[in-house]
């Protein structure tokens, strides 16, 4: 059956059907628009783990999201989907994440990786294993971009998407990247693990063809992420407690959305971690933060990108982990939707 004629036949106010794809659409990542990447790994996590499960449990809870979308009319046809988990990934991910989590506990202990061969053997294999992960996550990006897909990542952790950013600099000559997050993530080889999800962007801005870096929420940094960005010319820092004291001496979120969408180019590569909204949203997020967005705050902001015609060639939502019960997951499904479909109307894409 042809995706025009899948449109015709399904109705969008059914209940989810399992046998479907993400959210119960019917569309194969072959027919989609936009294809979601899983990757479900947390090997470096420094507090609490459970994003490995993010991508898994966001699949299962999007069959309770409605697919009507007030920002985007008749959004289900533009057409998502979500490729299969990875079992070999994920298994991966859970043999070195037992490693790591020994090492950081050495590492909290006062023991140095340069004098102990325990230690300094568990880094070089997280190392390399999270390097065989950004190789993977990139061929997987550049499959679907060569296909003409718009690609995005549903993690795990944060250090899951550099591999994405390295396809894009293959086939973008510059972009800019909106990082929302509670954390700078600008630490060099935090712990002693180079592609640490507290590394990211450290990381992200090596690639000469990342013009910019503006972050968003910003609230739990160091000294060193501070000094890095007062120094560093393509960093541009919203901070949470400046954001809310502006808001409490009568700038509007418009006003300082705009302030935001000035900085930025053409060409956006959207980063999106969970802990970036407020911690009532996500609980059972790795490293929750007090402060942080109301989810509708956050949906504004991207939609006031889109209405500004910035393309956002490309984008990730990380650190979701499920706890006990389907709230984050329920949360992240919610902006997940919501997020792709802002995307795809970005890239022009029509029903």
């Amino acid at each position: 059956m042809t995706k025009e004629k899948k449109i015709a036949a399904f109705n969008p106010n059914d209940i989810g059907n399992a046998d479907n794809n993400i959210y119960g659409l019917p569309f194969t990542p072959e027919e989609a628009s936009l294809v979601i990447i899983p990757v479900p790994w947390e090997v470096t996590v420094s507090y609490s783990a459970g994003t490995a499960n993010g991508p898994e449990a966001v699949y299962e809870a999007s069959y309770q999201v409605d697919l009507y979308d007030p920002n985007v009319k008749d959004a289900w046809k533009m057409g998502m989907a979500m490729l299969p988990v990875s079992k070999k990934i994920k298994s991966t991910s859970n043999k070195l994440r037992k490693k790591a989590a020994h090492y950081i506990d050495l590492y909290a202990q006062g023991k140095d990786a340069s004098k102990n061969n325990k230690m300094k053997q568990i880094q070089k294999e997280v190392n390399a294993g999270c390097r065989e992960l950004n190789k993977w996550v990139k061929k997987e990006a550049l499959k679907q971009l060569d296909k003409g897909k718009i690609p995005a990542l549903l993690g795990g952790d944060h250090s899951t998407p550099l591999g994405l950013m390295q396809a894009l600099a293959e086939k973008y000559k510059s972009f800019g990247i909106l990082q929302i997050d509670a954390h700078a993530d600008l630490r060099d080889a935090y712990e002693g693990f180079e592609y640490s999800h507290a590394s990211i962007m450290f990381n992200a801005l090596k690639l000469k063809e990342v013009s910019n870096l503006v972050q968003v929420g910003i609230r739990d940094y160091c000294e060193d992420e501070k000094n890095l960005i007062e120094q560093n010319k393509r960093i541009t820092t919203f901070f949470d407690a400046d954001i809310k004291h502006q808001e409490y001496e009568g700038a509007t979120w418009k006003n300082i959305c705009q302030q935001i969408i000035k900085t930025l180019p053409d060409k956006i590569y959207l980063s999106i971690d969970i802990d970036g909204l407020d911690p009532k949203l996500c609980p059972n997020t790795g490293t929750p933060v007090p402060g942080g967005f109301e989810f509708e705050q956050l949906i504004y902001l991207i939609k006031q990108l889109v209405a500004a015609k910035k393309q956002i060639i490309a984008f990730d939502i990380n650190e979701v982990s499920p706890g006990e019960d389907e709230w984050d997951a329920n949360v992240g499904a919610r902006l997940l939707y919501k997020v792709a479909n802002l995307c795809m109307v970005s890239n022009s894409i029509t029903v």
